[in-house]
């Protein structure tokens, strides 16, 4: 139970820092269609973080505050980084942003797999299919305006 226990809160917290830069880049772009991306992109993980908090809940498992904490600071650090290359429309931080949010969404997916696999009786009402589906269609959705947010952040380089 211990190795599960760590598992969950590792993800827990990886949705944490999801949510805390997801919410940086909405309110920057608030009243522009990349702002709206990243309130539905935000509204889905939220969802997607509730269902593992009770999934957590029906095993038992508390959820670790240091971790949390670890979490929220490491954002902090991480997007003070992405700022430098820019929060703006075309910048490499955008992108940046994108390509990570695509590597937290596909550990998502892999951990709806996990809990599927695991076959545990206490998770027999979730449907972990429906789940790692869900994950897929963000990983779309993200890939989608990663593309555009390349595009724009590398246009005119082919020079260099």
């Amino acid at each position: 139970m211990k190795e599960l226990n760590s598992y969950l809160n590792d993800h827990l917290a990886g949705s944490i820092s999801a949510l805390e830069l997801i919410a940086h880049w909405a309110h920057v772009h608030k009243d522009e269609p990349l702002g709206r991306f990243f309130a539905d992109i935000e509204r889905q993980i939220k969802a997607d973080q509730d269902t593992l908090r009770d999934v957590m809940r029906c095993l038992g498992i508390e959820e670790s505050k240091v971790r949390q904490v670890g979490a929220w600071a490491a954002e902090k650090v991480g997007r003070a980084r992405l700022i430098i290359a820019g929060d703006e429309t075309g910048s490499l931080g955008l992108v940046l942003t994108l390509e990570g949010l695509i590597m937290g969404v596909t550990g998502k997916k892999l951990l709806w797999r996990a809990l599927a696999v695991a076959n545990l009786p206490q998770l027999k009402g979730y449907n972990f299919e429906e789940l790692q589906r869900h994950a897929r269609q963000q990983i779309e959705r993200i890939e989608a305006e990663r593309i555009r947010a390349v595009r724009d952040a590398l246009a005119g380089t082919s020079g260099l």
